[in-house]
């Protein structure tokens, strides 16, 4: 069928995307039938019951399955176990087979029926590798799986009414539905040989018949993971009037699940749920649009529940366009119908068109977004709990500090500790590094007219790293000084040394030392500064010759009165790789003062190693005598 697929550029203004390369399969036929594995996330195309063949495609291309097994009767379900070294297919209402796989299926088939002459299996789920659980109208049954044996053992069984059943492989929560509106509903906890029962609890329903007959049905109930939670999603189905909506029930591990927010849909019709990123997206089938909900953002309450309205106008998915071979080495572009009666959607982000023979993965465009949150400290909160927003984020810190979008001082500190506390967990959308890169780059094309707002923005950000126990690197420092001595703040910046709001560090130093032409004061300003960081004389010394402040350091030294014990070699080489005769002079004259102290003449011992120094002073001003005159 289709062979390549294309959809708009990603410039678009589209926030729904779909997958641009979708698992490809057989597509439901008379011959063939598709079955779809949530646990694994596998697509299987069975034709003629397995004979003419089973493919199994997945998320990783690498890993298709193709084998083909007897016809022994038609598939109900067909799934592979975690590892893929068991296969377990459904023909009737009574047994689930079994067939060991190893690259190529066993040639023996084992199988377990379930318990009770009237018990009928709804489904089936594989919880672990070895281990299934079958789901009948009379409760459930929890098996081990022996590959060698080729049997299965009961470990568990509950025995309660049931319509129907969910599962939920990240948190292996396993949900039944009973009750004669089959709004009683019981979770289970799976572990490995265990099965735990969760407290009971009871749906709402807008509305009962009379009689009372099976209202909640399995396709109006998803079990999700948002922020971290099990949750389940329930969709009631209100009065046209006031449009349907979407009740989100909290698990809790002692308790019944607790009514936590509730998604206002405003509208009436067929609905389906996705889960991308933690944010909720409800599907519409007779408006072809989709909604976006965030239970993180703030919304009404009751005080018990929060009340949520879509956090963008609803809007279409992207158009989606595939090639399909008309004639031998031609094709034509057809535009995929989005919104299809067809679409089956799966958790949590999964939907497949069985009868085009196409499974996509549900994705959401965050730049789009940007424009829809007139606060820009939520949209910060919102973009810091998404996954792939780090460029986005930056963006948005970069035009919040542009000339057109500047906010005021109090919204860029309020979004610089957002940023900075959330940098304290894994998965940081951004860094120091970032934000000096990317987003305060902004200032080099600032004006002189706003090197005060370039100051005030750098040190709220260098105090928000602080406050949240960030290491403040040592560029941004120098960036805030590098603006004050370009434009002449020389007070303000020894006031913002003096009252440490730039801290001390030893680049810091360093940067202060290479000021010195342009403001003297730096350098004693530096040397201060390393006193206080406890460096050692010799470090200190170390740090002025590495600048080239040679005569510097010989004054530091005489201050702290260990002329005796200097190396006239470290000295003289400095100055002579300066290629300033007059430094050089000084520093050899300063040295043969001091040899004349300590020995009683200017000439230096041959272990000095300092004969060089001397061919060099005498080529620059002559032969001296002993006495030291040239």
């Amino acid at each position: 069928m289709a062979t390549t697929s294309t959809t708009t550029p990603a410039t678009d203004v589209h926030i729904f995307q779909l997958s641009p390369n979708p698992i490809r399969f057989d597509p439901v036929s008379q011959i063939t039938k598709v079955f779809f594995d949530d646990v694994n996330q596998q697509v299987f195309a069975v034709r003629s019951g397995g004979a003419t063949g089973v493919v199994v495609k997945g998320p990783e291309p690498s890993k298709t399955v193709d084998f083909r097994m007897q016809d022994k009767g038609d598939v109900m379900s067909i799934k592979f176990s975690p590892d893929i070294k068991v296969l377990a297919i459904q023909r009737c209402q009574k047994s689930v087979e079994f067939i060991n796989f190893k690259e190529t299926l066993d040639t023996i088939e084992y199988s377990q029926s379930c318990k009770g002459k009237s018990t009928k299996i709804i489904g089936f789920t594989w919880t672990f590798v070895n281990e299934i659980v079958f789901v009948t109208d009379h409760g459930i049954e929890l098996y081990q799986v022996s590959i060698e044996k080729r049997a299965l053992r009961l470990v568990k069984t509950y025995s309660l009414q049931v319509h129907w059943f969910a599962y939920q492989p990240t948190t292996s929560l396993l949900l039944l539905s009973s009750g004669v509106l089959g709004n009683l509903l019981h979770p289970f906890h799976l572990k490995p040989g265990v099965a735990s029962r969760l407290p009971k609890f009871e749906v709402d329903l807008p509305h009962i018949p009379k009689p009372p007959r099976l209202c909640l049905l399995e396709r109006d109930v998803t079990l999700a993971v948002l922020y971290g939670d099990a949750t389940i999603l329930v969709l009631r189905h209100q009065a046209r009037s006031s449009g349907a909506e979407i009740v989100v029930y909290t698990m809790h591990k002692e308790a019944p699940p607790k009514k936590t927010h509730i998604l206002r849909l405003d509208t009436s019709g067929r609905f389906a749920t996705n889960v991308v990123d933690n944010l909720v997206i409800v599907h519409h089938q007779s408006s072809k649009t989709s909604m976006l909900f965030d239970v993180r953002l703030p919304g009404e309450s009751d005080g018990f529940v929060h009340y949520h309205r879509p956090i963008v106008p609803p809007s279409p998915i992207r158009p989606f366009k595939y090639r399909v071979p008309v004639v031998p080495n031609c094709a034509e572009t057809v535009n995929c119908e989005l919104y299809s009666p067809n679409w089956v959607v799966f958790q949590p982000n999964i939907i497949i068109d069985a009868k085009m023979g196409h499974l996509w993965y549900v994705k959401i465009s965050l730049q789009p977004l940007v424009l829809h949150f007139s606060d820009k400290c939520l949209l910060v909160d919102f973009l810091l709990q998404r996954s792939n927003s780090r460029q986005v984020l930056l963006q948005v810190c970069r035009e919040a500090l542009s000339r057109d979008g500047e906010l005021s001082l109090k919204q860029i500190a309020t979004i610089f500790d957002k940023i900075n506390a959330m940098s304290q967990f894994s998965g940081v959308p951004s860094d120091p590094s970032d934000m000096y890169s990317r987003v305060f780059s902004v200032f080099e094309e600032a004006g002189e007219d706003r090197f005060q707002f370039v100051v005030s923005v750098v040190v709220e950000y260098i105090r928000s790293l602080v406050e949240n126990r960030l290491e403040v690197p040592h560029y941004l420092n120098e960036m805030i000084i590098n603006v004050l001595v370009r434009n002449r703040r020389f007070y303000q910046l020894h006031q913002f040394l003096q009252y440490h709001i730039l801290a001390d560090s030893k680049p810091l130093a360093c940067t202060l030392l290479s000021l010195h032409s342009l403001y003297p004061p730096a350098s004693q300003l530096a040397l201060d500064m390393l006193k206080r960081l406890g460096s050692t004389e010799e470090e200190i010394v170390e740090v002025l010759l590495s600048q080239g402040k040679v005569l510097s350091a010989i004054r530091f030294v005489q201050n702290s009165g260990n002329v005796d014990a200097m190396s006239a070699r470290k000295y003289l080489d400095v100055a002579k790789n300066q290629c300033e005769p007059a430094v050089f002079y000084a520093v050899y004259r300063f040295f043969e003062h001091r040899n004349t102290q300590i020995r009683g003449q200017p000439g230096f011992v041959k272990g000095e190693h300092c004969e060089q120094y001397v061919k060099h002073f005498e080529s620059l001003y002559g032969q001296q005598d002993k006495s030291g005159n040239a």
